[in-house]
C-alpha cells in the first residue's frame, strides 16, 4: 500500500488540498492508498483532517473513488464496519490497521 504524507511539512490547507487532488488523480491504478494528514494539536481535528474526509466526500459521491476510511473508525463504530469488513484484506497487512490512528485515512479505488 502506497503513503501519501501531506502535513509533515506543514502546507496551507489549500495546499494540502492541491496535493490530496494530485494524490488521487495520480493513483488511480492502485487499489488502496493511505494519506497521512494528521490529527491536528489541539485534539479537535485539524483542518487539513477535516478538509480531506470533506474532499474524500465529495470524490466518493462522484465516483472519483470507490470508498474511504478514516484511521479511527478501525476501532470505533463510526458507520465504516462494512467498508472495513469489505476492504479487510487489503488493510490487515497494514501497520496502522487497528490502532485507531485519527491521523490517517485510507482511500480505496477499486471494489
Amino acid at each position: 500500500m502506497k503513503t501519501f504524507d501531506i502535513k509533515s511539512h506543514l502546507p496551507t490547507q489549500a495546499e494540502a488540498k492541491a496535493e490530496l487532488l494530485q494524490i488521487l488523480n495520480s493513483n488511480r491504478n492502485e487499489k488502496i492508498i493511505k494519506i497521512i494528514h494528521g490529527y491536528g494539536s489541539h485534539g479537535v481535528g485539524g483542518s487539513i483532517k477535516n478538509m480531506v474526509q470533506k474532499t474524500l466526500k465529495t470524490a466518493l459521491v462522484s465516483n472519483q473513488i470507490a470508498d474511504y476510511i478514516p484511521g479511527e473508525a478501525t476501532v470505533s463504530l463510526m458507520g465504516f464496519d462494512e467498508t472495513i469488513r469489505k476492504y479487510k484484506p487489503l488493510l490487515q497487512a497494514d501497520s496502522d490497521f487497528k490502532k485507531g490512528n485519527d491521523g490517517i485515512t485510507y482511500v480505496i479505488f477499486s471494489g
